[in-house]
């Protein structure tokens, strides 16, 4: 009977486990390596975020301000006709400078005007000496008739002479302060203070003068202060109408409104006027009211005849949820806006606009709330329910632009 040893079997054993062991870590080592390779493959091709900017709305107390378009005109204009007929003389103005009321602009021969008045004068001398006769001989009759040397027909033939005269020299007098005055309005003096035009008659030329179609000489305009009309529409005056009613805005008949304007070349609405008129109708034709605000021109930068736009207090302070005018898209007749939902995916939520307020923000009457985060950027690169990267971003005004700064 053959003999086992026992030593080499149990050697022989544990040398299999050992290499059962080996081979079972090298190939757990060799499927963990795998599994590593495996996900950073499956990391490389899962789409990363887009990275977004969310922003709240701008939720704070606001005074609304409607615009309108209009016209600059003259705050007084006057049309520089003579008051008498004749030859021009003289013309005392620069075509375009300013005059001061009372300057002389032009002047009509006088010759003709000063014989008139020395005609009317030596009218006025005889007048006189008859009032001295009839004055005499009334006296000489007065003291006969208590006599009764004089008839009573005499006393009241020379009464009524004297009456007479009395008259003649009033006639005489008037007649001469008549001629004075033409005298004086061959000078033709500005009737205003203000910008003259040019001459529209030269030196020389036979004008008319006197009447309402006597020869337009020239035109002077007054632009400091200047006027600002504009219309407004039916609604817009029952607005008005609502808020003064309700205590909100007082209507602008009774208090002067602010008004802000800007010109064509202009951004900002620098120039600062007040409303002074609200016309007593509604044009039956277009369905407006006529609007007109009052602003200072020292400068003389504004001239009659050019456009601008007004903004016109258009509401009472309320608060009022903004949001930048160009992150809100249309479909349709439907505005809406993409906003960051609690799994950082891209929502979009329908809004009621409001009007446009200052430094590009856009009010906000229904739909947002100001715990929303509002996407403000790559627009176009999203939809709903996309994954986003999201950065917390503010929206803040300032006098010149809309700017985003980072949130504390």
């Amino acid at each position: 009977m053959k003999t086992i040893n026992l030593k080499t079997r149990n050697f022989s054993v544990k040398v299999f486990v050992i290499f059962a062991l080996m081979l079972g870590a090298m190939a757990l080592l060799a499927f963990s390596a795998f599994d590593k390779e495996e996900q950073k493959e499956i990391a490389s091709v899962e789409p990363k975020g887009l990275p977004v900017e969310v922003s709240n709305p701008v939720f704070e107390k606001i005074t609304e301000w409607d615009e309108y378009t209009g016209r600059f005109e003259a705050s007084n204009r006057v049309e520089v006709r003579a008051r008498v007929s004749g030859y021009i003389e003289n013309v005392s103005f620069k075509d375009g400078q300013s005059v001061t009321k009372g300057d002389v602009l032009f002047t009509i021969d006088q010759r003709p005007f000063k014989i008139a008045l020395n005609q009317a004068r030596a009218s006025y001398g005889q007048a006189q000496a008859r009032l001295t006769i009839a004055q005499d001989n009334f006296s000489r009759v007065a003291s006969l008739r208590e006599s009764g040397a004089v008839s009573a027909e005499e006393y009241d033939s020379r009464k009524q002479a004297l009456a007479g005269a009395k008259a003649s020299i009033q006639l005489a007098q008037a007649a001469v302060d008549n001629a004075r005055l033409n005298l004086e309005f061959t000078r033709v003096k500005a009737p205003i203070s203000g910008r003259v035009s040019r001459d529209m008659v030269n030196q020389g030329n036979l004008i008319d003068g006197g009447s309402s179609s006597s020869t337009l000489l020239t035109t002077i305009v007054a632009t400091s202060p200047i006027h600002f009309y504009f219309q407004g529409s039916e609604s817009d005056y029952l607005k008005y109408t609502r808020l003064a009613q309700s205590g909100e805005r007082e209507s602008s008949r009774s208090k002067a409104n602010p008004v802000m304007l800007k010109l064509q070349d202009e951004t900002d609405y620098t120039h600062e006027g007040v409303m002074d008129f609200v016309d007593n109708e509604i044009d039956r034709s277009t369905g407006t009211i006529e609007g007109r605000a009052t602003l200072e021109n020292k400068d003389g930068l504004i001239e009659p005849g050019m456009f601008g736009q007004a903004r016109l207090l258009g509401s009472a302070e309320h608060e009022a949820l903004m949001i930048p005018d160009e992150i809100i898209g249309t479909n349709q007749s439907v505005r809406y806006v993409y906003v960051l939902d609690e799994n950082n995916q891209v929502a979009i939520k329908n809004v009621e606009l409001g009007s446009l307020h200052t430094n590009g923000l856009r009010i906000i009457k229904n739909g947002l709330t100001p715990e929303d985060k509002v996407i403000t950027n790559n627009i176009q690169k999203i939809r709903p329910g996309v994954v986003v990267s999201p950065t917390e971003k503010s929206i803040h005004q300032n006098e010149d632009a809309l700017a985003f700064s980072e949130a504390q």
